[in-house]
This record gives structure tokens, C-alpha cells and sequence, in this order.
């Protein structure tokens, strides 16, 4: 393979990859949009509670969080294993037609 056919390649994973970030974003806005209470000027108060349980986890090291806080954080990574395996699969059988 060659440095653009290599470099083409990463870019179109890295377009993927993107795409999937962007909706993973999107969803949890939603669902932070979706927890408060949207105010005339177009602002969202959100409930002290959830503010508070998610302040604490952005202060949280990953390996210091609850299970159930893991499982939702693997859970988003699962999306990204599809696309990896096949950007690696084809890799591997560009290498192989090389060699």
C-alpha cells in the first residue's frame, strides 16, 4: 500500500469515526435536553441531582467508576468495534496482496 493510498485510508476511518462520535454527542444532548426544563429564552435548567451525579463523574477517573457507570461508557465503545474491524480486515488483505 502506498503513503496516499495508507493516508486515504485513514482519512475515510477517521471520517467514520467521526460520524459515529457526532451521533454518540448527539444522543446524550438529547437526553440532557430532554432531563431539563426548557425556559422561554430557549435555556434548559437541568435538575440539581442529575447536575450533581454527573459532575461527579467528570471528576471520576474511568477505573474509579461504578460498574454500571463502566457498562455505559463500553457500551458507546461497542459502536466504534464494527468499523475498526473491517478498516483492519481490509488492511490486512491490502497487506496481503502486496506481499
Amino acid at each position: 500500500m502506498s503513503d496516499t493510498e495508507r493516508q486515504k485510508s485513514l482519512d475515510q476511518l477517521l471520517e467514520q469515526l467521526a460520524a459515529i462520535e457526532h451521533d454518540r454527542w448527539a444522543h446524550w444532548q438529547r437526553y440532557v435536553h430532554d432531563q431539563g426544563q426548557l425556559q422561554p429564552d430557549g435555556s434548559v435548567i437541568l435538575p440539581a441531582n442529575l447536575v450533581e451525579r454527573w459532575e461527579r463523574q467528570i471528576r471520576t477517573p474511568y477505573d474509579d467508576l461504578a460498574d454500571s457507570e463502566k457498562d455505559s461508557d463500553r457500551e458507546q465503545v461497542r459502536k466504534y468495534f464494527p468499523i475498526l474491524e473491517h478498516w483492519l480486515q481490509q488492511n490486512r488483505e491490502e497487506k496481503a496482496a502486496d506481499e
